[in-house]
């Protein structure tokens, strides 16, 4: 799974004053650390009477950091696009974000993909809001019907029914993924000429 955002201080479910991991990890924290690169950890959650482990990338949203989304794009089961309720250009960015996504992982099925999308910082007083929940739920409507949570990590609001929908979300996608295989296009190799010796 993969986890993108806008800008270096929007990470997965947190506050410009908390890490990536803090929901992961259940743990505020008034630091704060801007993603270089890209983040891993790990998050457990139960899906349907089943343990799941997702392996979480948070990719660092500054434009230098786009061209190493490639290596960590291929193969994800579900993208995470996250923006702050406070900031328009975050939010402008996903329909970028969610093409360039698009573009690097090359899925077998980009229409039926699945996306979660999440908006952040909800615990920052309503007058400094720039982005309606009207607005993000008409963006996902246009895309599909994608899941859409408001969550915020300080007052650990809708952080795990987000986990839960994005685990299900990403095993549903691994498990059709499996079933269709990877294969890509066959190789035919011709059995004409003489096979008492090596065609090399």
């Amino acid at each position: 799974m993969l986890v993108l955002a806008q800008w270096s201080h929007l990470r997965p479910f947190s506050t410009p004053n908390e890490s990536a991991g803090s929901q992961v990890n259940k743990k505020f924290s008034a630091s704060y650390k801007a993603t270089i690169g890209a983040d891993f950890l790990t998050k457990e959650v139960l899906v349907n009477d089943r343990l799941v482990t997702m392996q979480l990338w948070d990719t660092a949203g500054q434009e230098r950091f786009q061209s190493l989304g490639v290596a960590f794009y291929r193969g994800a089961d579900c993208c995470v696009l996250v923006y702050d309720v406070n900031n328009s250009k975050s939010f402008e960015a996903l329909d970028s974000w969610r093409d360039e996504f698009l573009v690097q992982a090359n899925p077998r099925d980009p229409e039926g993909f699945p996306f979660v999308v999440i908006g952040n910082k909800i615990d920052v007083e309503e007058s400094k809001r720039m982005i309606s929940s009207k607005r993000a739920m008409t963006f996902c409507q246009s895309n599909g019907n994608l899941p859409y949570f408001e969550t915020s990590a300080k007052e650990a609001l809708n952080v795990e029914q987000a986990f839960e929908v994005i685990a299900h979300n990403a095993l549903a996608q691994e498990e059709t993924e499996e079933y269709n295989g990877d294969f890509g296009d066959p190789i035919n190799i011709p059995l004409d000429g003489d096979r008492d010796s090596c065609a090399c």
